[in-house]
């Protein structure tokens, strides 16, 4: 039988390519396995609900001394920047010519009531002699009316003494609270008036002491609302404590306490006023720092916090977080974070309890992809990202 030469090539070609095929699908690779994943399951929980404000200290009393007589400075008794007791001399203006005018009021005083003696005698004697006719009835009024005006010179004459006294008094310059003294304005010499603005000293108490921060009135008002609709309770019958961070991000020591807030909003700002008191035994906060404080508002009973690994931003901006469903697969969310509770996020709204997070294994997984997907515990979360070696993210 003949065969042409143009058929064998065509048939060794043939048996060529199946075979070559035949080898390919030999050693065609199996599929990848899904990517491995670890979730953490949402379940309600008690959580505080902190506040943190950016505000400045203010000293609890200030006291900016001035004289309230005028004089030159004869002594200065205080050391700059000490503490100072209530009730402690700061200065000592000259006293001499307020002792001299208290000398003369003395004097006038008791020449007033020495008036007081010859004028009563005078109407004493008069008053049975114009009984009996023997001086006249003008007389006898005189004499009485002289009494009662040297009666009244002699309280004038009372109260001379007495502001010559305080103005005596006013000589010596007295602290009217505890605190620490600034630096002092007039040195020994200075001529000082009872007039001037200028202060001689200002005293500031500092134990304990004020943190003024603002807090904007719709968070204010959204509080409220969530306090009234219970969706946050109260943290304390009694006045809400109050933490600080100093500027230096130490925490301070000693928790403070809120006293009130304004009842004005800044119409510029749209914000209200907080005060918070603090210890401040070793004075380490001083007027005009910055600090930001922490103010517990209420406790959110049945908050839903997730880890922040499992929370991610898509190309608007929008938090998002990968959801695993029954099938095994990962939905993505939409969420709404409100705030930062340690290395967790608050989320209020895209969650619900008992939904699945991925918190591991979140790049290269896409919706609707099939999972080899294994729960963790917030504890083994944080102990896998403080030893990146762990067996629990891989």
């Amino acid at each position: 039988m003949f065969i042409s030469p143009l058929l064998k090539h065509r048939v060794a070609t043939l048996v060529v390519s199946v075979a070559f095929m035949s080898a390919c699908a030999k050693q065609a690779p199996p599929p990848p396995p899904p990517p491995m994943v670890r979730y953490v399951t949402v379940a309600p929980q008690s959580v505080p609900v902190v506040t943190e404000l950016p505000g400045r200290t203010s000293a609890y009393r200030i006291a900016e001394i001035r004289p309230q007589v005028s004089g030159v400075i004869l002594k200065r008794m205080f050391v700059e920047g000490q503490n100072v007791k209530a009730g402690q001399q700061l200065y000592q203006i000259d006293p001499a010519p307020y002792q001299a005018s208290l000398d003369s009021a003395r004097a006038a005083l008791v020449k007033a009531e020495a008036s007081v003696v010859s004028a009563s005698a005078l109407a004493e004697r008069y008053k049975p002699l114009a009984e009996a006719r023997a001086v006249s009835r003008q007389d006898y009024d005189n004499a009485v009316a002289s009494l009662a005006e040297a009666k009244a010179d002699v309280a004038s004459a009372k109260a001379s003494v007495e502001t010559a006294r305080i103005n005596l008094v006013y000589t010596k310059v007295l602290s009217p609270i505890a605190g620490r003294s600034g630096r002092s304005a007039f040195t020994e010499g200075a001529l000082v008036t009872a007039s001037q603005t200028t202060d001689l000293v200002v005293i500031q108490q500092l134990d304990p002491i004020y943190v003024d921060v603002t807090q904007p009135s719709t968070v204010m008002l959204r509080l409220r609302r969530e306090l009234a609709s219970g969706k946050l309770t109260k943290s304390g019958e009694n006045q809400a404590l109050v933490k600080l961070t100093l500027e230096d991000e130490s925490e301070y020591a000693h928790p403070g306490k809120l006293k009130f807030a304004e009842v004005t909003v800044d119409q510029g700002t749209g914000s209200v006023t907080l005060r918070a008191e603090f210890p401040n035994p070793d004075g380490i906060l001083l007027p005009g720092m910055f600090v930001h404080e922490q103010i517990e508002e209420g406790v959110d009973p049945a908050a839903l916090l997730v880890p922040q690994q499992g929370i991610t931003h898509d190309s608007k901006g929008e938090p998002t977080a990968l959801v695993l469903n029954a099938a095994n697969k990962a939905d993505l969310r939409v969420v709404k974070t409100e705030r930062a509770v340690g290395d967790q996020w608050l989320v209020s709204e895209g969650l619900k309890a008992g939904d699945k997070v991925i918190v591991v294994g979140l790049q290269g997984v896409k919706p609707d992809q099939p999972l080899d997907a294994k729960p963790i515990t917030v504890e083994e979360l944080h102990q896998a990202a403080s030893d990146p070696n762990s067996s629990q993210t891989r």
